[in-house]
């Protein structure tokens, strides 16, 4: 260091252009501006270190930009894996899409295509062609509209047909879902009139038919998908509020939230009600979820009377709602795989691990067990314990599936506690997402696939690192 430098250290930091001239490469990757706003705020902590009466080291400057720039570029989306015990977590991305989804949907990002264009005519076209006549094949609808998740739906129905109006909904379905938005809500931005009727616990058809009046535009049903209240309760069967509603010549909605398109009884799951059931019990329009037990993207889907969803679609937001191309794509190659039931345990990744064996996933869990214990046995004991897994986002929030998982413990001597190895395992270049429970992280490997064993264990190996 010169007598000058030492004198001024604000000296010995780079101009930026002469940093710039330095760093051709850097600028061919990131771009210019990206590089000079990343080397403006290097040098700014520089000087601030330099009145604070620190050392700098001018040396590690462009390793220290590019470590910036690296970070800045990688992607905030990141793949984890999922042992929560929660197939289907909201905070989590729910449903995973099957192979021919996602080929689907890079194909549609990446071409043009008739997403709006009528082939056969050579004039404009429809985009929800390409997955209404699935809809309608698969719940016996007349006709079917998609919009992007299940609340738009919801909305979307009430503010095209009961505008102003009123819509007598049971006080023990007026349900919160995702985020702490509740039924009440969504009915008051449609600009229709919540009419509660019944008690929490208990509604009867009369009920119903004592709020129906000169103002009331239809009579809606809730599914109580992520709730169920149990002992002194009643609710009204849907075959006899359709009627009542037909009696008085209004239109009956039922919104089934989660969705459903199969039997899951069939498949040895707890009992759901499926969209072509409500429909065939009466339901003039039915609305659910794309993404959630139907294993799709995120989509919400109106499928019913063809005069209910003609006016649904007339909407003015409809147009803000709708679903773009890619979504489209995926929605359209999951609702074919429920057209072949012989495909459809074997590709759709959501009943797939819904469906899977118990002394499957607790031989997964025997044969991983070892190999975790020599990688981590040093500060943390390992175990194979039984558990039960559920289902999630607001679907059968009372049945659970039995499974198997690894129970992780930190030894008294490490000084580390279980928060900590949580936090540990959510910092892994593919975070490990666990479940606290019982003063152990549990790690259950229901949704754990067996060709994704070898990198799992590659990432308790960073955990010696």
């Amino acid at each position: 260091m010169t007598d000058t430098t030492r004198d001024n250290p604000y000296r010995q930091l780079p101009s930026i252009d002469e940093v710039l001239r330095a760093l051709p490469g850097e600028i061919e990757r990131w771009g210019r501006e990206a590089v000079t706003e990343a080397l403006r705020e290097r040098l700014s902590e520089l000087r601030r270190e330099i009145a604070a009466g620190g050392t700098v080291d001018v040396e590690s400057l462009r390793a220290d930009l590019n470590r910036h720039l690296e970070a800045a570029d990688t992607p905030t989306l990141k793949p984890l894996y999922n042992l929560t015990g929660t197939v289907l977590h909201t905070n989590l991305g729910r449903a995973l899409l099957p192979r021919r989804a996602i080929d689907a949907m890079a194909i549609a990002a990446a071409n043009p295509s008739n997403l709006e264009f009528d082939l056969e005519t050579g004039g404009r076209g429809e985009r929800e062609t390409h997955v209404e006549h699935l809809v309608c094949a698969l719940t016996g609808a007349e006709a079917a509209t998609v919009v992007n998740n299940n609340a738009a739906a919801v909305l979307l129905v009430l503010n095209s047909l009961a505008l102003g109006r009123e819509v007598p909904v049971s006080r023990g379905e007026l349900v919160e879902i995702g985020g702490s938005f509740r039924i009440p809500e969504v009915m008051e931005r449609s600009g229709c009139r919540l009419v509660e009727v019944g008690a929490t616990n208990r509604t009867h058809l009369k009920d119903y038919r004592r709020a129906i009046g000169p103002d009331t535009a239809l009579l809606m049903k809730v599914h109580t998908s992520n709730y169920e209240v149990q002992g002194f309760t009643k609710a009204v069967p849907e075959g006899d509020l359709a009627a009542l509603a037909h009696e008085h010549a209004l239109p009956f909605v039922t919104d089934l939230g989660s969705g459903n398109l199969v039997d899951f009884a069939a498949l040895g799951l707890p009992p759901e009600p499926t969209a072509a059931e409500a429909i065939a019990g009466g339901a003039d329009l039915v609305t659910f979820s794309g993404d959630k037990l139907l294993g799709g993207p995120q989509a919400g889907i109106i499928a019913g009377r063809a005069d209910l969803v003609r006016i649904v679609r007339q909407n003015p937001l409809k147009r803000a709602l709708r679903l773009d191309k890619v979504t489209l794509a995926a929605l359209a190659e999951v609702l074919k795989l429920y057209r072949n039931p012989a495909r459809l345990l074997r590709e759709l990744p959501t009943l797939r691990l819904l469906t899977r064996d118990a002394a499957q996933i607790s031989a997964q869990a025997a044969r991983l067990a070892p190999a975790v214990a020599e990688l981590i046995g040093a500060f943390c004991s390992v175990s194979v314990e039984d558990c039960q897994s559920q289902i999630g986002s607001g679907s059968l929030p009372v049945e659970t599936l039995p499974s198997s998982a690894l129970c992780l413990r930190p030894s008294g001597d490490s000084g580390q506690s279980v928060g900590a190895l949580a936090a540990r395992l959510r910092d892994l270049p593919r975070p490990v997402i666990g479940r606290v429970h019982r003063g152990a992280l549990w790690l259950d490997l229901r949704c754990l696939d067996s060709g994704d064993e070898q990198h799992f264990l590659d990432q308790f190996r960073q955990l010696n690192r």
